[in-house]
């Protein structure tokens, strides 16, 4: 912690450096690099390829409707929703921010899905004959899956960066994604369908890390928008519910065909519906007057998905999904109410939309959820063939035994958390160099200040602090204690 301090002061003492990247050349040199690097090295697969054909020949395929798109694009299209849509309006609960929230989660998603097919591209879909890497619809939806990470790392981010910080945050983190989802899912051989872990622990802790080296002591200068409006929160609920309809499809898209998928759709839809109800309860019971909170419904809610990723094909049985879905919708709500708080006044984290509690402590119960379930697991419960085919116990692994498989679950989720944490604070200190333009503590959480913006907004009368996702607005308490601590949506 010392030496990331001494960095921070050495980079502030740099502030008054006259070297500054803009948003357009970095945007057409990336993407000039990427017209290049796609030239060289992706080609379509044997079943988007002309050659489908001649494939289907040799190997006694009867109709097209055997081709993985047919069986992959409805999940792809929802996922791609959820990338675009879910994420996007979820961040556009700032009363001053909707542009940024949804704007630029539209830009580094649209980068990062082009360098994860490149970098997922080298780790898993390289041909080796011909040096080529060879892509199709399961390439697209693992993509967005690499680009998901990066956003939620965005949202603990939010209002405080410059798009060009976040296209080097983007860059980086697909390059970390892909290293570590190649040691987990490859050389630990841990399973993780709805990526508890590879996604949502390491986008979470990669995200966080880089906001506490980017910690603004300052920031209360900007505390007039950290807050929502009406309409803002309005819109942000679209998001939450464009996440939450689509979020079994994220959980089994890239499962096997069959019962696994079949089974994690079951799983993730039961623990979502566990979690609205809880959400709901702890929201009122720990707000005054029995009310509740729009930032715990908009967030809490979803945590039920989060950690059921990881067990969404075992066999955790529909009343295990709504237990899982039970206890995050009880500790994302608490997080927001004391653990965001205590993130920020004593370890220095601003954590913007949440996603501690959202992204962070979810994804860690849906690796151990998975790890539990994983070495519990039984040729009695699975049958011999559905035990193999589950865990994939085959090849190296053929002769691998639960117990050992639980084992390696745990191993990946230290994975996730090692390279998030470590890989944040690296890429937040790449940030910090002042040649990024980022705004000043004054004018974070404002649009006006990266977007052209409509003539009849650009002044406005302050406007009452109706829902500030950074302070609690019902309890007055300023030191943490067991009594309910000011709030934070972070």
């Amino acid at each position: 912690m010392g030496a990331a301090q001494s960095f921070r002061d050495m980079c502030d003492r740099t502030k008054n450096t006259n070297v500054r990247f803009s948003l357009p050349a970095v945007c057409v040199v990336w993407q000039t690099a990427m017209i290049i690097l796609f030239g060289v090295f992706i080609r379509y697969d044997e079943e988007s390829d002309p050659h489908w054909l001649e494939h289907k020949k040799l190997n006694n395929i009867s109709s097209d409707i055997e081709n993985d798109f047919y069986f992959r694009y409805p999940s792809f299209q929802d996922v791609h929703v959820m990338i675009f849509v879910g994420f996007g309006f979820l961040m556009t609960f700032l009363k001053r921010y909707s542009f940024g929230g949804v704007g630029f989660n539209f830009l580094i998603a649209a980068f990062g899905l082009q360098w994860a097919l490149l970098m997922q591209g080298w780790f898993h879909s390289l041909d080796y004959t011909d040096g080529k890497i060879k892509i199709g619809i399961e390439n697209l939806i693992n993509a967005d899956f690499c680009v998901a990470g990066c956003l939620i790392a965005y949202g603990a981010l939010l209002g405080k960066v410059s798009p060009v910080q976040l296209m080097v945050l983007t860059l980086f983190g697909i390059t970390l994604f892909a290293v570590e989802e190649y040691i987990i899912l490859n050389l630990i051989h841990a399973r993780d369908a709805g990526g508890s872990m590879v996604i949502h622990t390491f986008g979470a802790y990669y995200g966080l890390s880089i906001s506490w080296m980017l910690y603004r002591p300052n920031l209360d200068q900007s505390s007039r928008l950290q807050g929502s409006v009406y309409h803002s929160d309005v819109f942000a609920t679209i998001g939450t519910l464009f996440l939450w309809m689509f979020w079994p499809s994220f959980n089994s898209a890239i499962t096997d065909h069959g019962d696994g998928q079949h089974r994690a759709v079951i799983n993730t839809y039961l623990a979502l519906a566990s979690t609205v109800l809880t959400t709901v309860a702890m929201s009122s019971l720990f707000q005054k007057h029995g009310k509740l909170d729009m930032v715990h419904v908009q967030n809490s809610t979803l945590a039920g998905g989060v950690a059921v990723g990881t067990a969404a094909e075992f066999m955790l049985m529909p009343y295990g999904s709504l237990i899982v879905g039970f206890c995050c919708g009880v500790i994302s709500t608490l997080g927001y109410i004391y653990i965001s708080p205590f993130l920020e006044k004593y370890m220095k984290v601003q954590d913007t939309c949440g996603v501690h509690n959202l992204h962070a402590m979810p994804g860690v119960i849906g690796g151990i959820v998975g790890a539990i379930t994983a070495a519990a697991a039984s040729e009695s419960v699975y049958g011999h063939e559905g035990l193999v085919k589950t865990f994939d116990f085959e090849g190296a692994f053929e002769k691998m035994e639960p117990t050992t498989q639980g084992g390696h679950q745990a191993g990946g989720l230290c994975v996730a958390l090692i390279f998030g944490i470590g890989g944040g604070m690296i890429v937040g200190a790449i940030l910090r160099l002042p040649i990024w333009g980022d705004p000043a503590d004054d004018n974070c959480f404002d649009d006006e200040t990266y977007w052209e913006v409509p003539e009849d907004e650009e002044s406005i009368p302050p406007v009452l602090q109706y829902n500030n996702h950074m302070r609690n607005k019902d309890i007055a308490d300023t030191n943490f204690s067991m009594e309910p601590y000011p709030r934070t949506r972070s």
